[in-house]
């Protein structure tokens, strides 16, 4: 043993790459199992199946790797016969449960996969069946297993310094001659840990090899390097059906990636719907996830399908679930744990609920357990499938990718023939800017920097390129200098507006320029909507009389006047303004 240790931490030292260490502990780890199947009483009536590396450091999945034994049968012993979570689509997820138990105690854990039972590797821990862990164990956890053969499972933590879990390897065998026994597991686990616990701070510490570049398309243009391992593992949870827990910073992705998820699942041909429930009040929340019938409520003239049943047969991106009321949040884990849900006012049966459950969340939701204010039911039931996104700071290499493509599409907005570019010292000065705000941050400033490159040509342009004065100049707002930028950029449309009327050698009225306020309700309307726009503008009065889509509709006149006068095309904002108010 001591020799076979001393050979396998050699190996590990001369690892370069996550891969080379993840090939090199499933190996030895099978390699050790099959010796103990071989000298148990279940002899000749079992196999070994495969090892999965599980990396999913505070929480949230990392990396995914597995080593089929029939590989090692066949003689493959290259990092070819790895499969990892960006190459053959392979089911590699064990029991959230078993997580969950390796996470509290610390320690190995046996599943007896027919029976639905986990057994932790404590005398001081009584084995304990699904039911008891709040819910975490799903039928189709349970399922997955036994699609793959998998009667018996042992799970064992990925221990690191400070007494810090970074995930675990599962270790998965067919034997149905001990199902309901004592498998081999316990008494192979000390072995068998000691491995782990050596290849632990390799796993966790070394970086994944370099790969091929992720695919990209419509709903995620942009994957750089530091989103691929991330990306490789979303991958492989779209393909599932249990509930994916995205964590994150505001403005970071997270709608982005549910979306994505959604179109790479069985289920892309049906909805996706998206319930952000910082829009939604408290009392309304049941209202908005579950629907309600007509005379279930004074104003409830017709009956409303709630979101569930709008994605029906789709997924459903439920985004700050720690908004969720805790009436609601019951209401919640009844249909994650049931799949089906009643209406407010629904006197009949309940109905089923045909629907893959993606959620998001900025907030640390263990301390909203805590606090009281998060149930833990319904968190072990979300915490399936859980994937942090980081902030983009964290991911340099994408701001300028990210901006290009944002830059891109504003332009094809306002003028689709057209072509925009943003100059290398422009998109310098962004990758070398911080972003509090993330992508939501990024694209309001290429909007900005957009919006000032046009006032300083004179209106709309086929072609444009954003320089770095233009980024400067938007990211002045940023640093608490956003009256002096207001007034630079309206400077520069009053010197745009000279020079037309120099240009033409014919006087412009000046009443023309009061179309300033149609282009700024447009601009408004476009991003918060009609009555938000007003009252961002200091006219909530006229929101209140009603009055506003009048208001609106002259204001636009006005603006589309001046896109006549000047024979320029009326921006994509304004149309859309219009379009919003007819």
């Amino acid at each position: 043993m001591t020799g076979e240790l001393s050979t396998f931490a050699a190996t590990l030292h001369g690892a370069r790459s996550f891969e080379e260490a993840a090939l090199a502990t499933l190996r030895d780890l099978l390699r050790m199992a099959e010796e103990a199947l071989q000298a148990s009483r279940f002899t000749g009536m079992g196999r070994l199946l495969r090892g999965v590396v599980h990396l999913r450091p505070a929480d949230a999945y990392r990396r995914l790797a597995a080593l089929e034994r029939e590989a090692l049968n066949s003689g493959s012993s290259g990092q070819e016969s790895l499969l990892l979570a960006d190459g053959p689509q392979v089911s590699l997820l064990a029991s959230a449960s078993a997580w969950r138990a390796v996470a509290e105690h610390g320690c190995a854990v046996s599943i007896d996969v027919g029976q639905g039972t986990l057994h932790p590797h404590l005398e001081s821990v009584k084995p304990f069946s699904a039911p008891s862990l709040g819910a975490a164990v799903t039928q189709e956890s349970q399922q997955r297993l036994l699609n793959r053969q998998a009667s018996h499972v042992c799970v064992l933590p990925l221990r690191m310094p400070g007494q810090r879990i970074d995930g675990m390897i599962a270790l998965e065998a067919s034997c149905m001659a001990a199902l309901g026994q004592e498998f081999i597991w316990r008494e192979a686990s000390p072995r068998l840990q000691l491995v782990v616990d050596l290849a632990a701070p390799y796993l966790s510490g070394l970086p994944p090899r370099p790969g091929s570049t992720p695919e990209k398309d419509e709903y995620l243009p942009v994957i750089g390097a530091s989103m691929d391992s991330l990306v490789a593992v979303l991958r492989i949870f779209a393909q599932q059906d249990e509930t994916i827990l995205i964590s994150g910073p505001t403005g970071a992705g997270k709608s982005r990636l549910a979306r994505w998820c959604h179109e790479r699942s069985a289920r892309r041909q049906n909805r996706f719907e998206s319930l952000d429930l910082m829009t939604v009040p408290e009392e309304l929340q049941m209202s908005e996830l579950f629907g309600w019938r007509k005379g279930a409520f004074s104003g409830a003239v017709k009956d409303n399908p709630g979101c569930v049943a709008r994605a029906e047969g789709g997924t459903l991106f439920i985004d700050e679930i720690d908004k969720l009321s805790l009436k609601a949040q019951a209401g919640l884990l009844h249909v994650l744990e049931e799949r089906t849900y009643r209406a407010l006012g629904e006197a009949g049966s309940e109905q089923r609920a045909n629907v893959r459950f993606i959620v998001g969340t900025n907030s640390n939701l263990p301390e909203a357990v805590r606090r009281g204010t998060f149930r833990e039911d319904l968190y072990y039931r979300i915490n399936v499938l859980p994937v942090r996104v980081p902030p983009l700071d964290e991911r340099r290499d994408e701001i300028g990718p990210w901006a290009r493509y944002m830059l891109a599409r504003h332009h094809k907005e306002k003028s689709p023939a057209g072509v925009a570019r943003l100059a290398p010292e422009a998109e310098q000065r962004l990758e070398q800017g911080s972003w509090p705000g993330n992508l939501r941050q990024l694209d309001n400033i290429i909007r900005r920097a957009y919006t000032l490159a046009m006032v300083e040509r004179g209106g709309a342009s086929q072609d444009l390129e954003l320089r770095e004065p233009h980024i400067r100049q938007a990211l002045a707002y940023e640093g608490g200098a956003q009256s002096s930028a207001l007034v630079d950029a309206l400077t520069q449309a009053a010197r745009a507006f000279v020079i037309e009327a120099q240009r033409r050698q014919a006087p412009l009225d000046i009443d023309l320029a009061e179309s300033f306020r149609g282009f700024v309700l447009a601009e408004a309307v476009q991003q918060v909507g009609r009555e938000e726009a007003f009252r961002l503008v200091g006219r909530e009065s006229l929101v209140k009389s009603r009055n506003h889509l009048k208001a609106l509709r002259q204001e636009l006149k006005k603006a589309e006047a001046l896109c006549t006068e000047v024979k320029q095309p009326v921006p994509v904002a304004l149309s859309k303004a219009g379009e919003e108010n007819s």
